[in-house]
């Protein structure tokens, strides 16, 4: 009887202490861009200006989300999920689009760095996951799958949206991704 009840307390005092460490938070707003079968496991982080970040929750498999909304050009909504693979390019886009508001003048800077060699290679394969919108009525999801170098003879997929299926955006670029129609 004994044994059971000291099994019992240490089975208690094991739930407490994993329970304490648990980090708590809504993060439904950063999640909600995820595929459903991946946001339990996923790393929750927050951006900030500089492009270091907190981390909110340890994820359990590749997947990191974060919330946008308020960020510089974001739409009110807005949430991104991708690999942890590919933190680094994120950074470095965080980093341009808070020191330069306009966008064709951040797209020139970025494409300056990729020519200098500078501009960080994303996780080939890796899906971008992004959920945005001004209000709830448009908030729509949109999936990108990273593929830099990639161009419409190495894929064989077209490297425009005519054919009406995916297609590749930013072809022989480092940001060459495969467009998904409907998202």
């Amino acid at each position: 009887m004994k044994r059971a009840i000291l099994v019992g307390i240490g089975v208690l005092a094991f739930a407490a202490g994993v329970y304490a460490q648990a980090p708590a938070g809504n993060f439904d707003a950063a999640l909600a861009a995820a595929p459903a079968n991946m946001k339990d496991g996923a790393m929750v982080i927050k951006w900030k200006a500089d492009g270091s970040y907190d981390t909110l929750r340890p994820g359990t498999n590749r997947l990191m989300c974060y919330d946008q909304a308020g960020d510089a050009g974001e739409a009110p909504i807005s949430s991104q999920c991708t690999s942890v693979g590919n933190l680094e390019r994120v950074k470095q886009n965080k980093i341009y689009e808070a020191k330069i508001a306009d966008r064709a003048a951040r797209e020139a800077a970025l494409a300056e760095l990729e020519k200098n060699g500078q501009r960080v290679k994303p996780e080939f394969g890796s899906v971008f996951y992004t959920r945005s919108g001004k209000d709830a009525s448009t908030v729509r999801t949109h999936i990108t799958i990273a593929v830099p170098g990639a161009t419409a003879a190495s894929l064989g997929l077209p490297d425009n949206n005519k054919m009406g299926g995916a297609w590749i955006m930013g072809a022989g670029t480092l940001g060459a991704h495969i467009m998904t129609p409907g998202s």
